[in-house]
């Protein structure tokens, strides 16, 4: 279970915290205007706060000092790059991305080094496959799927080395490149194929399935 803050309760901070609260995820969603809160849901089994997401005192009684990953959808990009930067400088949060409206403020945001997602469909699924893939880089939302690129790890299995059809068997993933970890080899693999620890792989995989794939990520 992951501690989660969504800034920002309109259709797509809603919406990413309902995906994210199905998931068992400890979700806090803030917003100023407390009648947002209502596009939740009675279902909704999250926390809410009312006030500004760049609010420091707001943001500790939401949790951010325990904080994994925090997602700041305002419409405002002023509001979500300050949000973003609160939580990584003042308060180290792992993982925080922020959602862009305006390209004309993308210049800004890269020279940051901010992690965004810019648009306005599919917003909440690409933010969504981020957070739930976490450890991994996100390459691309392509319809219902995600492309990811990650180092593989395999501690948690107790094993040093794994099929690439043991990782595809009964999930909607599928292995599409592989690096060698010491950048010997790489291939696009079959099922037969044999990955090992510390390996850089490029997989492709449902967005509800991406957590799936969560416990091969190396930190």
């Amino acid at each position: 279970m992951s501690n989660i803050i969504v800034v920002g309760c309109g259709r797509v901070g809603s919406q990413l915290a309902i995906m994210l609260s199905n998931y068992d995820n400890n979700v806090c969603v803030i917003d100023r205007n407390p009648e947002a809160f209502a596009s939740l849901g009675r279902d909704f089994n999250g926390s809410v706060f009312v006030g500004a997401g760049f609010d420091e005192e707001v943001l500790v009684k939401a949790g951010i000092e325990e904080c994994d990953f925090v997602a700041a959808v305002t419409q405002s990009d002023n509001a979500n790059l300050m949000v973003v930067e609160i939580a990584r400088r003042l308060y180290d949060v792992p993982h925080a991305f922020a959602r862009l409206y305006n390209t004309s403020h993308e210049h800004a945001y890269l020279q940051l080094g901010i992690d965004y997602v810019c648009g306005t469909a599919l917003v909440a699924e690409e933010l969504f496959s981020k957070i739930m893939s976490g450890l991994g880089d996100h390459i691309a939302t392509f319809g219902d799927y995600e492309v990811l690129q990650f180092a593989l790890d395999l501690t948690s299995l107790g094993k040093t080395s794994i099929r690439v059809g043991e990782i595809e068997k009964n999930h909607d993933i599928r292995i599409c490149a592989f690096v060698r970890s010491d950048g010997s080899t790489s291939s696009i693999p079959s099922e037969n194929s044999v990955l090992f620890q510390g390996d850089l792989v490029l997989a492709c995989a449902r967005h509800d399935m991406v957590r799936n794939l969560a416990k091969y990520m190396k930190s």
